[in-house]
């Protein structure tokens, strides 16, 4: 994204945020096709550095699209063909296994708490919640009777709604430079530069932010399945994944994925509280190293946004759209600052609306030239 002019005013930051607050809220209305759509955006800009080759090669663009979607639906096809037998055969074996994660993560936590109220006396005269254990308890015993079919439905009801996904991936690739095409054809000849260079940085933010998404989730899931392997946790390869997947939720992410690594921990190495503070601490470097290293190289580059700006516009996606305000924000926000920033240039430039009048001018003048009056 381009660095922010310093023509721009409050004005436009306030139209830029209030638009970003109203789209949120539309996008958590129709949450079902907004993800995927950004689904095939990744798909898309992943996609296309290959279908550029294969027009350059000398394809069509509608055959390379063919071609580049039809792989990877066989692949996605052939991913779901073993993952779905595989998931009936241990579906009894999985549920096992999250009750008995959930009980060992509940007995670490009261283990836990009773330390610190040892070793801290206010903590002793403090209301802690004396039934929390027992909510806890109840919480893992029956955690598949109440979550795991709710679960289970939710995702066969997301399905169709994925599937989506590479079927806008294909129209992306075949007719993205038509439907840019069409786009400038209705734009003035005064605006003509301009709005190519809005579509430009637009395709640009969206195509780093998402790429740089890519990155930091295997940047983070190498850190976090070496980690947890040379700490000799159980499924450290899977722990590792989850977590980098789930860190693409701001904030809440990291501490799901460390709360899920910390409860197989505690269950599969019982009698070892010290290697439940290395887990912190391996998800503390990693968010640490995300915050000041990764984030500012892998994803500064396309999101110019103040730290504070960043930090509110989380506080208010989270307040309009829950979980999926705190993952759209920022992309939303990005996009809208290109335009806000490129819609100011343009009305603040007197040069611009002079050449667009007089091309008015003389387009009335040529209509009505061979007119005459009787």
């Amino acid at each position: 994204m381009a660095k922010h002019q310093d023509g721009s005013g409050p004005l436009t930051w306030i139209a830029v945020i209030f638009t970003t607050c109203i789209l949120l809220f539309l996008f958590q209305k129709i949450l079902w096709l907004v993800v995927p759509f950004m689904l095939a955006f990744v798909l898309y800009y992943l996609i296309s550095p290959f279908t550029h080759k294969l027009i350059m090669a000398g394809l069509s663009p509608e055959l390379a699209a063919i071609g580049l979607s039809g792989i990877f639906l066989l692949l996605a096809g052939a991913w779901l063909l073993v993952l779905y037998p595989l998931a009936i055969a241990h579906a009894g074996l999985w549920q096992d296994d999250l009750q008995r994660y959930l009980l060992g993560g509940t007995a670490a936590l009261e283990a836990a708490v009773t330390t610190l109220k040892f070793k801290f006396a206010f903590l002793r005269n403090m209301d802690m919640g004396g039934d929390y254990r027992q909510n806890l308890l109840d919480l893992s015993s029956h955690f598949s009777e109440k979550y795991l079919g709710q679960m289970i439905t939710t995702i066969a009801a997301w399905l169709p709604s994925l599937l989506l996904a590479p079927i806008i991936t294909f129209f992306l690739l075949r007719d993205g430079v038509r439907l840019r095409k069409f786009i400038i054809s209705a734009v003035p000849n005064a605006y003509f530069e301009k709005t190519l260079y809005l579509m430009r940085a637009i395709d640009r933010t969206a195509r780093m932010y998402f790429l740089g998404l890519l990155s930091l989730v295997a940047i983070d899931g190498s850190m976090l399945c070496g980690g947890l392997w040379a700490l000799g946790i159980p499924a450290a390869l899977t722990l590792g994944l989850l977590a980098a997947l789930l860190g693409v939720i701001p904030y809440l992410g990291p501490l799901l994925g460390c709360a899920i690594a910390l409860m197989v921990t505690a269950t599969d190495l019982p009698g070892n509280p010290a290697m439940l503070y290395w887990v912190i601490g391996l998800f503390a470097l990693v968010r640490v190293m995300d915050d000041f290293v990764f984030l500012p190289y892998v994803m500064g580059r396309s999101m110019h946004i103040h730290p504070l700006l960043t930090l509110l516009m989380f506080f208010i996606g989270e307040a309009i759209a829950g979980v999926s305000g705190l993952i759209l924000v920022i992309p939303v926000l990005g996009i809208m600052m290109v335009i806000g920033e490129t819609v100011e240039a343009i009305l603040s430039d007197d040069r611009l609306r002079v050449r667009h009048t007089h091309a008015r001018r003389l387009e009335r003048v040529i209509a009505t030239g061979d007119l005459t009056l009787d």
